[in-house]
């Protein structure tokens, strides 16, 4: 997959801690602050916040 210039891969973790992550693109010039999202992890099969950690 090709990237834009200045556009960055950040890891999504599961606050579950099931170990399932997630890949988003993300643009720091723009986008300064940590992401995080409510997305479903299958492992519990429930929707859990998904927040970016160190790869």
């Amino acid at each position: 997959m090709a990237l834009k210039k200045g556009l960055i891969l950040v890891k999504l973790v599961s606050s579950a801690k099931t170990g399932y992550f997630k890949i988003r693109i993300k643009n720091p010039k723009k986008l300064q602050k940590k992401l995080s999202f409510m997305m479903y992890d299958p492992v519990v099969r429930k929707h859990v916040l998904f927040e970016e950690k160190k790869a």
